[in-house]
Formats: C-alpha cells, sequence, structure tokens
C-alpha cells in the first residue's frame, strides 16, 4: 500500500513538473535546451525538467516568454571547456529577446549573418571578452532597437560596416581592443543618440571623419592606439556634453584647433604620443575650468607654460613631458593646484620648481640649475635658436638676487653655521674618501693582476653627472672616431635611420665603404648614461654565437655614446615575420620551419644568459625586436641596455604620472623607457612566451606591449591551448601559415610551451634551459605516451615534460578561471609528477627541474 502511494505521488509530480515546464512555449523551451547543450551550460544551473522562466540562472521572462540570457559567470561542463563553440543558432528562435550578455564567456566562432534579421528587438548585445572572431556581420543594421552594443576585448577583423550607422536608437558602441582595420565610417555620424564610442586599440587607419554636430550627446570618446592620421578635428569643439576625449598613441598632427576651447564640461583629455606641434592655445584652461586629468607627452609642442590662474580647484594631474617647453617657472607651480605635474624632457629654466605639501613635481631633463638636467650648451642653443634669453645674462646661468640691508645680521649668522657643519663635514668627507680610494685601487690591482692596464678607460657621466666609471675596452671591439661614424652614416641622416629605440637611434653604416653595420647613437641629453655603461659592461663580460656582435665603439663626444655593432640582413623578427619581398607583391610571411628555428636560436640565446653567465644576467628586454637575423635567419639576440644581475637594485626614474592616467605602467608605452622591467629571470621567460605566441599568432606588437591590452587578447587566447584537443590551436595560428597534421601537433606543443612560460605565477614558469629543450623536442611535451602512469616514477621521463610545461599550470591561479580550458585530470596528474620530481632530482642535464627551480621566487610583472 505504502509502495503505492509513493508511486502516485512520483506521476503527480512529474505531471505537475511537466505542466510547470509548459509555462514557457514549447519552441523557446527546446530552443534553450538545445543552447544548453551546444553551449555546454551545467544542468544545476539550467535543469532540464524545471521552468526555465524561475531558477534557471541568468533565464529572464516577461509573460512567460524569454526575454533575456545572460551567461556572464556560468561555468561549462568538462566537455564543454574542452570545446568552446558559438553554436548559437538556437537564439534566432527566441525573438523576443531583449537581451543576451555573453560578456567573458568563451564563445568561439563568428558573429551569426541572421542577427540582425531575427532578433529585432534585441536592446544590449554584449560579446566583451568572448574569443569571438570574424567580421561584423553588415545585417546587424538591422537590430534598430539596439541600444548597447559591446564588442570589445575579441579577435574581429575587418572594417567596420556602414550598416551601424542604421542604429538610431545606439547608446554605447564600445569595439575596442580588436582587429579593425580601414577608416571610421563616416555613417556613424547617424548615431545621434550616443553618449558613448569606444573603437580604441585597433589598427584604423585615415583621418576623423566623422559629423561631431550630429553627435552632440556624446559623453565618452576613446580613438586611442590606432593609426589614425591628419589633425585633430576642429568639430570637437561641437561636443558640449564631451567629458573624456582620448586620442593618444596615434599620428595626429599639426596643432590643437581652437575650438577645444567649447568643450567646458570635459574631465579628460588625453592626446599623447602623437606629432603635434605648435603651443599650446591661449586660454584653453582658462575655459576648461572642469579639466582634471591632461595628457600631451610626447609631441613636439612647444611655448611657455600654461596660464592656470582661474583654476579654482587642486588634484589635478598635468603630463606635459617630452615636448619642447620652455620659460622661468615661478617657484609654486599653479599656487598648489596639482596633485602630479610632469614637467620632464623639455626646456624649462631656472630654479626647480616645488608645488605645495602633496604635489609631486617631476622634472628631470630641463634647463634648471640642478642635477639631472640637460646640458647647459644645448639649452643655450635652444633658446638662441628661438631668439630667446637664457639664464639673463651671458653666461646662461641664472642671476642672483641682490643682498638688502635687512639680510646681513642672518648672513652673519649662516657664516657662523656653514663654518660648523662645514668642518664636520670635512672631517666626514675625509673618511669617507678615504675609505673610497682604498675600494678603488683594490678593485684596480684586481681587475689589472697587478699592473695598470692601458686599455682601461675612464667613460665619462653624462647629462646625470653620474661618477665615471671605468671599462676594460680590450675586449670591445675597434675604437672609431667620430667623424668617422659621421661618415658612416652620412652625417646621421634620416635616410639611413633605422627606427628610434628607447636607448638610442639606429641607424644604417658602411665603414670603409664596404662593410655593412649598425651604429646605435645614444643621445645623453635624453638617455641616461647607465644604459650605455652597462651594455659596454655586458659585452666585455660575455660571448657567445647567439649573441649579435660588437664591432666597436666611439666614445669620444661628450654628448653622445655610440656602440658599433655587425649588420643582420634579416633585420628584427618584427619586420622579418611579415615583409615585403616585391612592391607589387603580397606580404610574404616566414614559413613554420623557420619560426621554429628562431624560436630554438632565441631560448639558446636566453639559456645562455640564465644558466651558463655567472652571476645569471637577466635581459629585461626579450621581444620580437630584439631578435635579430641573420642571411640564413639564424638568431642573434640584441638590446642590451637594460641587462642587468637579478636582486640587483633597480633605482632607474619611474614615471609616475602614467599610472594615474588611463593607460598602463610605462611598459606599456611603444617605446618602453629604461628601467619599466623587473630583474628577474623568470620575466624574462613571461616575456618569451609572448615571442613564442607572435610567432603562432602572427600577432604584432604582443611580445612589445605589457598592458591591459596585451593581457586581454592572451586571456582570450590561452583557452585555445589545450593538451586534450590538439585542432583547437588552430583558431588562433596564423592564417598564412600553411599546417598540415604533420606540423599541426608540432605547433600545438610549441603553443603549450608557450603557455607554461606565461603561467602567472613566476616561480612556476619553467626555466629556460627547460624552454629550450622542450623546443629542441616538442613531441615529447603532448605525445599521449606521457600520461602514462608508470613514467611518473622517474625524474627523467617524458612525463617530467608534461609536468614541467602545463601541470604547474593548473596548480597556479588561473586554475579558478573558467575559460582555462583544460581538464583538471591533467592537473592532478602533473603535481603527482612534480611531488617526484622535486625529491629526486639528478645532476644530470637532462633531469628536468620542478618549474621554478634556479629562479627567483619574486614574481614579476604579469
Amino acid at each position: 500500500m505504502e509502495a503505492r502511494s509513493m508511486f502516485l505521488l512520483s506521476v503527480i509530480y512529474l505531471f505537475l513538473n511537466s505542466a510547470v515546464s509548459q509555462t514557457v512555449n514549447n519552441t523557446e523551451w527546446r530552443a534553450l535546451l538545445d543552447l544548453r547543450a551546444s553551449l555546454g551550460i551545467r544542468a544545476r544551473d539550467w535543469p532540464r525538467r524545471v521552468n526555465p522562466c524561475t531558477p534557471w540562472k541568468g533565464i529572464d521572462c516577461r509573460n512567460d516568454t524569454v526575454i533575456g540570457i545572460n551567461l556572464f559567470g556560468l561555468r561549462r561542463t568538462r566537455k564543454g571547456k574542452q570545446n568552446p563553440r558559438f553554436s548559437v543558432d538556437s537564439l534566432s528562435k527566441l525573438p523576443s529577446l531583449i537581451t543576451f550578455n555573453a560578456s567573458g564567456f568563451v564563445l568561439n566562432g563568428s558573429i551569426p549573418e541572421w542577427l540582425g534579421t531575427r532578433l529585432t528587438n534585441l536592446h544590449v548585445l554584449d560579446l566583451r571578452s568572448s574569443a569571438i572572431y570574424g567580421s561584423i556581420p553588415m545585417s546587424i543594421g538591422g537590430l534598430s532597437r539596439l541600444n548597447s552594443l559591446y564588442l570589445s576585448n575579441n579577435f574581429i577583423t575587418g572594417g567596420m560596416p556602414p550598416a551601424l550607422g542604421n542604429l538610431s536608437s545606439l547608446l554605447v558602441l564600445d569595439a575596442s581592443r580588436n582587429l579593425l582595420t580601414g577608416q571610421i565610417p563616416t555613417e556613424l555620424s547617424s548615431l545621434h543618440n550616443l553618449t558613448r564610442l569606444d573603437l580604441s586599440s585597433n589598427y584604423l587607419s585615415g583621418g576623423i571623419a566623422l559629423s561631431f554636430t550630429s553627435l552632440s550627446r556624446l559623453k565618452f570618446l576613446n580613438l586611442s592606439r590606432n593609426s589614425l592620421s591628419a589633425v585633430v578635428p576642429p568639430q570637437l569643439g561641437d561636443l558640449p556634453q564631451l567629458m573624456e576625449l582620448d586620442l593618444g598613441f596615434n599620428s595626429l598632427s599639426g596643432s590643437l584647433p581652437e575650438e577645444l576651447k567649447r568643450m567646458k564640461n570635459l574631465r579628460k583629455m588625453l592626446v599623447g604620443n602623437n606629432k603635434l606641434q605648435g603651443p599650446l592655445l591661449d586660454g584653453l584652461f582658462q575655459n576648461l575650468t572642469q579639466l582634471e586629468i591632461f595628457d600631451v607627452s610626447r609631441n613636439n609642442l612647444t611655448g611657455g607654460f600654461p596660464n592656470l590662474n582661474s583654476f579654482n580647484t587642486t588634484g589635478r594631474i598635468f603630463n606635459l613631458s617630452t615636448n619642447q617647453f620652455y620659460g622661468n617657472l615661478s617657484s609654486v607651480i599653479g599656487n598648489g593646484k596639482f596633485q602630479i605635474i610632469d614637467l620632464s624632457n623639455n626646456y624649462f629654466e631656472g630654479s626647480v620648481p616645488h608645488g605645495a605639501a602633496g604635489v609631486t613635481i617631476i622634472s628631470s631633463n630641463n634647463c634648471f640649475t640642478a642635477s639631472g638636467q640637460r646640458n647647459s650648451e644645448v639649452c643655450r642653443k635652444f633658446y638662441s635658436d628661438k631668439n630667446l634669453s637664457y639664464g639673463n645674462d651671458k653666461s646662461g646661468e641664472p642671476i642672483q638676487p641682490p643682498v638688502s640691508e635687512n639680510s646681513k645680521s642672518r648672513k652673519r649668522f649662516s657664516y657662523i653655521m656653514i663654518g660648523v657643519f662645514g668642518g664636520l663635514g670635512f672631517i666626514v668627507a675625509v673618511i669617507s674618501g678615504t675609505v673610497l680610494l682604498m675600494r678603488v685601487c683594490s678593485r684596480v690591482r684586481t681587475d689589472n693582476s697587478g699592473g695598470e692596464n692601458p686599455t682601461m678607460r675612464a667613460v665619462p657621466g653624462g647629462t646625470d653627472q653620474s661618477p665615471k666609471l671605468f671599462i676594460d675596452l680590450s675586449n670591445l671591439g675597434q675604437a672609431f672616431t667620430y667623424s668617422q661614424m659621421l661618415q658612416a652614416t652620412g652625417n646621421f641622416s634620416k635616410a639611413n635611420l633605422i627606427k628610434c629605440g628607447h636607448s638610442g637611434d639606429l641607424f644604417h653604416g658602411i665603414l670603409e665603404g664596404e662593410h655593412r653595420v649598425v651604429i646605435k647613437r645614444v643621445d645623453l641629453h635624453s638617455s641616461r648614461n647607465e644604459s650605455v655603461m652597462s651594455e659596454l659592461d655586458f659585452f666585455g663580460k660575455v660571448s657567445h654565437p647567439r649573441l649579435v656582435p660588437l664591432v666597436g665603439h666611439c666614445l669620444d663626444d661628450e654628448h653622445a655614446k655610440i656602440l658599433v655593432y655587425k649588420y643582420m640582413p634579416n633585420g628584427d623578427l618584427s619586420n622579418a615575420l611579415y615583409r615585403l619581398t616585391n612592391p607589387e607583391e603580397d606580404l610574404q610571411s616566414l614559413d613554420w620551419i623557420t619560426r621554429l628555428k628562431i624560436a630554438i636560436g632565441a631560448a639558446e640565446a636566453l639559456s645562455y644568459l640564465h644558466h651558463e653567465c655567472i652571476p645569471p644576467v637577466a635581459h629585461r628586454d626579450i621581444q620580437a625586436s630584439s631578435i635579430l637575423l641573420d642571411d640564413k635567419y639564424e638568431v642573434r639576440l640584441g638590446s642590451f641596455s637594460q641587462v642587468c644581475t637579478p636582486g640587483a637594485n633597480n633605482n632607474n626614474h619611474q614615471n609616475v604620472i602614467s599610472k594615474l592616467l588611463h593607460a598602463p605602467g610605462t611598459s606599456g608605452e611603444r617605446d618602453r623607457p629604461s628601467g619599466s622591467s623587473p630583474i628577474t629571470c623568470a620575466y624574462d621567460v613571461h616575456c618569451f612566451g609572448k615571442v613564442l605566441l607572435e610567432l603562432i599568432t602572427g600577432k604584432f606588437g604582443i611580445s612589445r606591449l605589457d598592458d591591459d591590452k596585451t593581457k586581454q587578447w592572451l586571456d582570450g587566447s590561452l583557452p585555445f591551448i589545450s593538451m586534450h584537443e590538439k585542432e583547437l590551436v588552430m583558431k588562433i595560428v596564423d592564417q598564412s601559415l600553411i599546417i598540415d597534421d604533420d606540423l599541426l601537433e608540432e605547433v600545438w606543443a610549441v603553443a603549450i610551451v608557450a603557455k607554461s612560460c606565461l603561467n602567472p605565477k613566476s616561480s612556476r614558469r619553467p626555466s629556460a634551459r627547460q624552454v629550450l629543450k622542450a623546443l629542441e623536442n616538442p613531441f615529447k611535451v603532448v605525445r599521449e605516451e606521457t600520461f602514462n602512469s608508470g613514467a611518473l616514477r622517474s625524474a627523467s621521463s617524458r612525463q617530467a615534460w608534461t609536468a614541467a610545461f602545463l601541470g604547474s599550470w593548473h596548480r597556479s591561479s588561473s586554475d579558478s578561471s573558467n575559460r582555462s580550458g583544460q581538464a583538471n585530470r591533467a592537473g592532478s596528474r602533473s603535481s603527482g609528477a612534480n611531488d617526484h620530481s622535486s625529491s629526486h632530482k639528478r645532476s644530470s642535464s637532462d633531469v628536468f627541474p620542478e618549474p621554478g627551480h634556479d629562479l627567483e621566487r619574486q614574481d614579476g610583472n604579469s
């Protein structure tokens, strides 16, 4: 009887449950089930036998009709993680859908063509950080009710379709951090309701041909980090409600237009890293009284310091660095109205200004009467060229104010105090000098083995007035004269300029009429002498066929130091990856065999620096432009201006203001300044991992930058590198590569090595030696037999490869990411391998230690 009652209750429960489920019509219910299956949504989030309008996570209904789907935060099943897909065709059966949010949910596919014709009620489409690729379909113009379109941080290619101009209801358009090319379509001017437009971090070119008069509601405009040229549009003045304007990191030229004064609500204006010229607008800051952040750094602007008398609030951040501003500043800038102001790399003169409490003033490399400034002759010439007086006298030194009668008594007291403290200072100086002399003499005796070495030469300090250091030039090639360098480079003509690097300008040169060389000129007016000293010292101590040969040097000139390198016919990896073989032909890329050869060569150089140099040497500037290639594409590692021994103090100046602007830190700038990277070998390995991904994906600039854009790109790419499905890596492989089945496994293996190098924990990254071994034997990394349980007992077995190159990744913080694309079983097995290898190490070079062995335990900038 009891059993019969239980059966009847079960039947009633199933009947009621089935009835509840039917509150959503059958078509929509089946569509949601299909979506659950195709995306791999867990059953606990979307239970099959329960009404989707009640407990299903992320499902929003109105009148028993699905109007919203939010995939953000949902987790896939194990199978779904291994094979993410953009299988959303079932959405076409939900015509009442108003919101679709897949932000952060990997979809791995292109936006379907039917989107604009089937989901015409859509108000919000959010596909941020979803790893989608392909182009934006023209049909998207059919979403006439759409008010928010988020496509940022993906792999979208091609141009922006003019059909976007049909989205008359659009309030937000964010397509930043993609691979968009071409010009900004003028049809976007039709978006009269638009309040936010963000197209930053793409490859858009041409001018900004938008009619801003029709975009009068715009409050946020970000077009930074593209290749936009022409001038800053005067029509920007037609945006009375604009609060944030970012046009930085483009190629904009000309002067700032007068019309910018009309943007009275502007709070942030970023136009740095362009080619702007002329003075700042007269009265600009009297009109823009709400301005809080102002960045015009790294342009060619000139003129005096702006008039800030109308400013009535404090806490402003101004960056005027790396321009040609001049003049004598007042003792307190703007009456203490700033939080931070960066004046460095200009031509301001007089005394170094100071601000009120809490105000940071960065003023290095100007014409102030202080250390760390430009050479006085350079300053005098600059002012003379502009028909301006410098220092108010012929000597170029500021005139001291006359002494009044009332100050004589104070002067007498000052003389007494100077005498007292001067005497004490003299005693301290004598003692310190004696100790220093003993240390110097001891060092010279050690270096010269008991006698004076005629090749020891004092290299004078630059504008930083650093003490003279002695470098042994006997192993540093030929000593050239400055006239030889002028002749070799055609007086350092622009026609011979290769590029302007962060440590100096590189020129083509020809010695004695036939020998081609590369000549680096380090201008000590804009660069510190330490970079030259460290590079000379480095070449004097190391020698390896994978390092670019130093032909010679020229240290005669007071204002510039010159290093001469062997010429590399194929340039560096950044321009060799794609090059024009003929102006009339298409771009031809390197084949995979050559790319792997380059990867192995670079790994050999890195392994030498980290494991064969005593003490180890951290390169700190590993990127595609540092990897030079000879006529046979053999690697010669270059760019040694930042080399340092791990653990050494890094006292180089940090650009404080960059941390407070929207842009990432100094290492994210196009020409990263010296001192921005940490002094660890693990950081080198991390950067090398990005080089490997650049070789695999053909993605320009990944190894060069270390900013939010790069991080987001990596977050979207790494899920496609999986030990369980090698074909998945083809989604990110460079489309110009011809990869057959035989090569696919090799590409897959190198991708796994790259992913291990990018482990968020620096102590869990493989060493450079491990990376080299893996690249020389890539199949050992991915072959299935590496998972045999018996192999765990041998530290030198193939399982050690898996433990070293993937297992540590699973034990890192990335394990918590629902976008890792890795299965848990690999993490548990490799963890066991690491436990074993840590207790059974051998001295043989064939044993590959646990990631982090012989590496610093300090985390890098990753």
